[in-house]
């Protein structure tokens, strides 16, 4: 039998086996295509393949070498985060991209225990800067970037 000397190593290990197999076995739906002419199945299930191995590795170091172990699990953060991502989500064709942005930057920073307003709003407006610059200006997506529209 295989003594565990890192659980939380070896869960994270198993945690990224599944989600490997799971991007490999939703994308098993879609042509794979080649290196050079990649199909819409490729990315994922190389992905996939490379979850899967990176699991593999950090589970098996998570049976060899002594590490911690796995913590009191914390709902406030979790659902924090999550709550903003989805709200971001529903906000972001009404509120725009900017607005949207630094809602979720400050929202999800809240979950910490170390959280500063001041902070949170600085790292907000610059990561809606990047994402205009990123997915509106250069991927060129239909977003708006303030409410009402363009």
């Amino acid at each position: 039998m295989i003594r565990i000397r890192s659980p939380k190593d070896f869960c994270a290990g198993l945690l990224f086996i599944a989600v490997g197999a799971a991007a490999i076995v939703i994308a098993s739906a879609y042509p794979l295509g080649t290196a050079a002419r990649m199909g819409p199945g490729y990315f994922p299930r190389m992905l996939g393949i490379l979850l899967i191995g990176l699991g593999a590795l950090l589970a098996f170091r998570g049976a060899r070498l002594a590490g911690a172990p796995l913590g009191v699990w914390k709902w406030r953060p979790l659902v924090t985060v999550l709550g903003s991502v989805v709200l971001f989500g529903a906000m972001v064709t009404h509120a725009g991209l900017v607005l949207s942005t630094v809602v979720l930057i400050v929202l999800a920073s809240s979950a910490s225990r170390e959280f500063r307003p001041r902070e949170a709003l600085v790292s907000g407006a610059l990561l809606s800067a990047l994402a205009v610059g990123v997915f509106v200006i250069g991927l060129n997506l239909q977003l708006p970037i303030w409410p009402g529209g363009r």
